[in-house]
C-alpha cells in the first residue's frame, strides 16, 4: 500500500510531534497509515481552497492511492494542526503581504 506522499522541504511540525521520530512517522504514513493520533496539513486539490486538515487514517481510502497528498505539516491533534495553519498564514502574510498560501508553500 505504499503511497507516494510528497513532503514540503521545510515541514511544519506540531508541538506534539517529536522531530527525532519524524522518519518513523513518515514511513508509517507511507506504508500503513491506519494509525491514529496524527493529523496532516496538506495543499488542497480543490482550486477554491488552500489547505486541508485531516486525520492520517484517511490515507487508507482508495482515492489517496491515485492522488497522494502534498503534506506541509504534521500535528498530533486537530488543535495543533489548526495552530500550524495559523503559523503558515502569519508567515505568508509577513513574507508576501497576502494569504496566497499555495503559492507561498510552493516557492
Amino acid at each position: 500500500m505504499a503511497l507516494g506522499i510528497e513532503y514540503h522541504p521545510n515541514l511544519y511540525l506540531g508541538k506534539g510531534i517529536n522531530e527525532k521520530k519524524l522518519d518513523k512517522i513518515k514511513k508509517k504514513l507511507e506504508n500503513r497509515p491506519v494509525f491514529s493520533g496524527v493529523f496532516l496539513v496538506s495543499l488542497s486539490r480543490n482550486p477554491y481552497d488552500q489547505l486541508e486538515i485531516y486525520e492520517a487514517r484517511q490515507l487508507c481510502q482508495p482515492y489517496y492511492q491515485k492522488h497522494p497528498p502534498y503534506v506541509v505539516g504534521i500535528a498530533k491533534n486537530r488543535e495543533e494542526a489548526l495552530a500550524l495553519v495559523e503559523e503558515i498564514t502569519a508567515e505568508c502574510l509577513q513574507a508576501r503581504g497576502d494569504c496566497a498560501l499555495k503559492e507561498y508553500l510552493r516557492c
